[in-house]
Parts: structure tokens; sequence; C-alpha cells
């Protein structure tokens, strides 16, 4: 049997990874809040997991793996898109909007996901469907001392646990002195954290034992992992951001609510997102939805193939660049495997390449090596490419760019002449505007499609 190695957080180290339970492997994964559409970044962490779970159903085999990803539907920029609705005239009670907001934002999430060929979780829990479960643990922590309730609220005693830091590496006073946290009277500590707060009438809430009111956001994913895979399970994920405080509060209170167990024994993280080397913020004008992208013509298997050629552990950069060669790369193997079912097994070095800690940078360098298309297909597939779904997009004819790169030459030819280079620069533009990247030098003139390439919106000659 292939051995998998895992970089894990909690212990710093690339180990051997071995199952619990080799005839249920567990593996969860932090999902989204539904309040708006996914951006980039928030897709990073579903490719990297989708493909950890297939390499864990080749190993272990497909019925041997259960995958759960949880939707976080209970937030405040939720309840405020479902008032603002009800302000404008909607018609239903406030639950009945906010349910509807939830239920738009998962159907975007699972076809902009689906589009990047991620396979769906076996579960998809709701962190609604749950509130019984979560007041339940919450309830246990306070028996056991390391809860308390005040004004209506209930709070972790986070110096109740004393590993409290190991995930993240730091101590509770490093955390007090760097970080913020809220100082509210009824807090014993700064540093406890809220695993039930009060609503009032104008908010979603439920009954407790501490007043009607909602969940903090750590208790959910406690709760639910706890229902579907007990005490004890075998990989943890999410993007690095989450490392603090949300996954180290959740291995707080999972641990002290349930002493016996492990909770998870593996954790990983997928490092963030740039985009052309830069933070991708909206204040930069970088910030995009995979949707954006999508409907400016990128494929989804091109959006995936980019953050596959990174480290799930180093920071990716997004380029327009890399989207191109990816479109390129992926449109030479679907020519050489078109009709050709594939091979029965992935090559045996793209599989050493994705046990080794997930490296599908060095996978697809081995894909880049093989010869055989059969063997290409089935290693591809490994990674979520070159599925028989996605390869609509690489069907389309591709166009003959020659005569606009002739007639771009002939116009800058002519404007060296006459000094007048308005024509060449109308020309480039309306060449970039449908989706055609421009080189220009000594040498000549060369077209290529880029991502998102239009040949309907080619301009006339």
């Amino acid at each position: 049997m292939t051995q998998i190695r895992l970089r894990n957080t909690m212990s710093r180290q690339v180990q051997d990874f071995a199952p619990i339970d080799p005839t249920n492997v567990r593996l969860y994964l932090c999902g989204p809040t539904v309040y708006d559409r996914a951006h980039l970044g928030n897709a990073r962490p579903v490719v990297v997991f989708d493909v950890l779970q297939r390499l864990l159903r080749h190993v272990y085999g497909a019925q041997q793996v259960t995958y759960v990803r949880n939707f976080t539907d209970v937030d405040d920029k939720i309840n405020a898109t479902a008032l603002k609705r009800r302000e404008e005239g909607a018609a239903g009670t406030l639950e009945e909007l906010i349910r509807a907001r939830t239920e738009e934002t998962i159907a975007w999430y699972h076809a902009d996901m689906d589009a990047l060929g991620a396979a769906r979780p076996d579960h998809e829990p709701c962190a609604t469907d749950y509130i019984n479960a979560m007041i339940a643990m919450i309830e246990r922590l306070i028996e056991g001392g390391h809860a308390y309730a005040a004004e209506g609220h209930a709070l972790f005693r986070v110096r109740s646990y004393k590993e409290y830091g190991k995930l993240s590496g730091r101590s509770v006073d490093d955390m007090i002195a760097g970080a913020r946290v809220e100082v509210a009277p009824y807090k014993e500590d700064p540093m406890d954290f809220v695993l039930w707060k009060p609503s009032d009438d104008g908010l979603p809430g439920w009954d407790s034992p501490w007043g009607r009111g909602r969940p903090g956001w750590h208790i959910e994913c406690s709760a639910m992992s706890y229902e579907l895979f007990g005490e004890s399970f075998d990989i943890h994920g999410g993007g690095i951001d989450l490392q603090f405080p949300h996954h180290e509060n959740e291995v707080a209170q999972s641990c002290c609510a349930h002493p016996h167990g492990e909770f998870a024994r593996f954790w990983l993280h997928n490092e963030m997102l740039q985009v052309e080397g830069k933070k991708m913020s909206k204040s930069l004008g970088n910030f995009f939805t995979v949707r954006d992208l999508l409907d400016e013509g990128i494929p989804g298997e091109v959006i995936r193939f980019v953050f596959l050629q990174t480290h799930y552990s180093k920071p990716m950069d997004w380029t327009a660049e890399k989207a191109r060669q990816a479109e390129a790369t992926l449109r030479k193997w679907r020519a050489a495997v078109a009709g050709i079912e594939p091979a029965p097994a992935a090559a045996p070095s793209v599989i050493d390449a994705l046990a080794d800690d997930l490296n599908t940078a060095g996978a697809i360098a081995a894909l880049h090596a093989l010869s055989d298309p059969a063997e290409l297909k089935a290693s591809a597939q490994m990674l979520g490419l070159l599925l028989d779904d996605m390869g609509a997009w690489a069907e389309a004819p591709v166009v003959d760019l020659s005569a606009y790169a002739e007639h771009l030459a002939a116009l800058r030819a002519s404007a060296m002449e006459t000094k007048d280079f308005a024509p060449v620069d109308a020309m480039k533009q309306a060449l970039v505007a449908a989706g055609v990247e421009v080189r220009m030098s000594k040498a000549g003139v060369e077209l290529l499609p880029a991502a998102g390439f239009a040949p309907e919106k080619l301009p006339a000659l």
C-alpha cells in the first residue's frame, strides 16, 4: 500500500499518515460562510482537499473515505442581507428570508466549485441543523468547568485548557499582548471566547439555557464533526487564516468536551492566494470571485490547473500568464487523449508525488513525462484534470490569428514612417478586448489566445 506523508500543522513536521480505521478514513474541511459569492481565495482549499480525498480513496478505497465540508449559515452578513430585503418589501419572515439567502448562495457555491472539477463531499452539514448539538456541547463544557454563563452569553474559559496555543505555537500571554481581543465586562479573561451570544427580536435566535440567542462561530465545527465523526477523526483541513483563532478554539473546546478523544490527528492548512504578486483586496482592484473568472471565459479546469502548480503549503500567485500557459497545456493534453479510455491506474510517478505531502507540482511534472495517452488521462484524473465532463471548453475551434498578426505588422510598419501610431494602438486594444495576448518585438508580431479568448469579439479586418 502507498504510504502517504502529510505536513501536520500540530507537529510542524511531515509525518507518515496512518488512519485511525483504514476502513473509515475521515476528512473534515472548514467550509464557507454562505453570505455571497466565493472569491478566488475561497476556492484554493476546495481544490487542495479535493485532490487529497481523491488520493485517500485511491489508497484506501472509494467507499472507505468520508469527506465532510460544512456550511456556516449563521452570520451577521447573512442577517444584514435578509433584513435589507425585508425592508425592501420581500415577503416572508426574517428566518425565511435568511434561509432563502443561504440556499441561494449555497447554490452559487456548488455551481462554482463544480466548475472547478471539485467532487461534492459525502456530507455538507449546515450549522443551523446542528444547533441542539452545539447547545449540548456547551452544556458539557460548563459542567466540566471549561465554560461559564454570563449576561446571556456562554464563554469558553481559555486558561482551563493547558495546551491552548499548541496548534498555532503561541502562549496565551503572547496572544493577549499581540492580538486584538474583545474586552467585555462579562468576561473573566480577555482571551475567553464566545460559545453562545444573545439575539434581540430583530435577529434570528434559538432558545437555550442562557436565553434566546445564537452560537458563536467556533463551536459550529466542533459540534458538527463530533456528530458525524465522533471524538476522534483523521484529518482536519482549512486555510492558514483559520489556524488562529478558529482552529485553535476548535481544538480547545473539543478536547475539553471529550477529553478521551483526540479530535483531529492531522491538521493541514493551505497558504494564502495572491494576484499578480499582490495580496488580493478590493482596495487594490484585484479582488474577484470564481464566477468573475468563469464569466470572463476562463475555464474552471484552467483555474484548477493554476492552483495545482503551487504546493498547498506555499503562497500561490494567480497571474494571467499562468492561466494562458495552463490553457495551452490542457488543450495539448486534451487533444492527445481525445477518444481514449483512461488506463486502469494512474502512473506510479504521479501517485508517488501526491503521496509526498500532496506534491501537486511534482505530479504535474510527472504528467509531462508520460508518453502513453491512456496513462496520461488516468493520471491527470487523479488531480481532477482531463475529466470527461469538463472538456467542452477545449472543443471550441482554435481561430487562426495569422491574418491579424500580418495586419498589425503592416500597421506598425506604416506607423514607423508616418509616426501615427493611433491605428496600431486601436488594433491592439481591440485584440486585447477579444482575449488575445499581443507580443510585438523586432522579430515581428505574435498573437496568442489568452485565457478568456472570445473569437466572436475579434475586430473586422
